[in-house]
């Protein structure tokens, strides 16, 4: 699994949070999509790998600018994590 952290200009609300997991689930293969517009970013867990031009492409005409995308393994925590 892959945990992909976005940084995203133009969340300003919980809707726009909304907005964004709406837009990359309908276009993506995610497990798990949150978003938090006080720290203008988005974490997606994923089985595949994410690149920026699929996130782009989920994005794009929402009036959201991607400014960073970062991937990197996953590993679930906790009791049933292994």
């Amino acid at each position: 699994m892959n945990k992909t952290i976005i940084k995203i200009d133009g969340m300003m609300c919980s809707m726009c949070e909304s907005h964004v997991n709406d837009a990359i689930r309908s276009k993506l293969s995610v497990n798990k999509v949150t978003s938090s517009h006080k720290k203008g970013e988005t974490v997606v867990i994923s089985d595949e790998a994410l690149t920026a031009q699929q996130i782009e492409a989920a994005l794009d005409g929402s009036g959201y600018k991607v400014l960073s995308v970062d991937s990197q393994p996953y590993e679930k925590k906790g009791l049933f994590g292994r």
